[in-house]
């Protein structure tokens, strides 16, 4: 059985369960919606959304008699977490307390609570995951983590200082011709009562006349790499795809491609040199995952530089614009422990 964890409307899970329907998938319930549930090729395929935990759906686990229970009832079905041999957490919400929990703090506790209880379930669960379980996945997205090993592994990688000491940003500022900041890890946070993501920002001189504020938070430091083009790499189990990204014509995203300015940025197939593929797939082994999303530029002569690991990183644009068969490869990797 399979179980895939993510929340409602999620289009990347969908693209998915239509690779499965290709593969002899047939839904019961509305097509797409999350706690629903799939027949493929005799293999029943469970989409549930976290955050409907405890709120909506309820969880058992029993240790009685030398026996173990472990049951997902989600409203409309319940399940035996024992079948589950392959699991695929894509962006899942987060436990949520029921609209009746009103308190703020009693609220909080109750997620707690119920976030404790499913680490707990998911350990007991004898399956493959991807891109890992949730420990793999949190200690792998760790930039200072993935970066000693993507070094190890022989990736080529720029000068770079992990800080919230404000007398390091005078010495990389001079030693770099440009000089880039980036947020240790990518967390929206509030301004003016609005969302705000901070993105890859070019220090300039006047940067540093507040330097002082750099104790406050840590930074990313690195010297700006010159692009040919961009890579977004996805890689699934051992399969590995690249996409180029050409954002030179965009003002907004040429420094960092996040902006999606789309009709400014060229997307396309990129085949990478046969070293530098295995290369990504043993990294995101080696970190103990199975998927990954890795960012790396190409830089005018050629250098193929790692900047970046993105545990559970997205890779529906990466389909969408440049054709690259993503969530078949995802629908395959959860057949595979299907198969006799």
């Amino acid at each position: 059985m399979i179980l895939i964890i993510s929340r409602r409307g999620d289009g990347a899970v969908e693209r998915v369960v239509a690779a499965l329907r290709r593969r002899g998938a047939h839904l019961v319930g509305a097509d797409g919606d999350a706690n629903t549930t799939a027949t493929c090729s005799g293999t029943p395929v469970l989409w549930w959304d976290t955050g409907d935990f405890p709120s909506r759906s309820r969880i058992t686990v029993s240790f009685a008699g030398g026996e173990r229970r472990l049951l997902l009832d989600t409203g409309a079905e319940t399940i035996d977490l024992s079948r589950i041999t392959a699991v695929w957490r894509s962006r899942p919400s987060a436990p949520s307390a029921a609209d009746i929990v009103t308190e703020p703090s009693h609220r909080a506790h109750v997620d707690r609570q119920a976030e404790f209880m499913l680490d707990g379930v998911w350990s007991l669960l004898p399956a493959r995951w991807l891109p890992g379980r949730r420990a793999d996945e949190r200690r792998a997205h760790n930039k200072i983590f993935h970066m000693a090993r993507a070094i190890e592994l022989g990736f080529s990688v720029p000068d770079t200082v992990y800080t919230n000491d404000p007398a390091e940003l005078a010495g990389a500022y001079e030693s770099a011709e440009r000089l880039v900041a980036k947020q240790i890890t990518a967390e929206p946070f509030q301004v003016d009562g609005a969302e705000h993501r901070a993105f890859t920002t070019v220090v300039t001189r006047r940067h540093l006349t507040s330097r002082h504020r750099l104790q406050d938070e840590p930074v990313i430091l690195q010297p700006y790499v010159p692009k040919a083009v961009e890579l977004r790499v996805i890689v699934v189990g051992e399969r590995v795809f690249a996409a180029e990204i050409d954002a030179s014509a965009s003002r907004a995203a040429r420094d960092d491609w996040r902006h999606y300015d789309n009709d400014r940025v060229r997307y396309g197939v990129h085949e990478l040199p046969a070293e530098v593929a295995s290369r990504c797939a043993r990294l995101v082994a080696d970190v103990g995952l199975t998927y990954a999303a890795l960012d790396l530029i190409v830089t005018p002569g050629g250098e193929y530089v790692f900047l970046e690991l993105n545990s559970n990183g997205a890779w529906g644009f990466v389909e969408l614009w440049s054709g690259l068969p993503v969530s078949d490869a995802i629908a395959g990797w959860l057949m595979d422990g299907e198969k006799p």
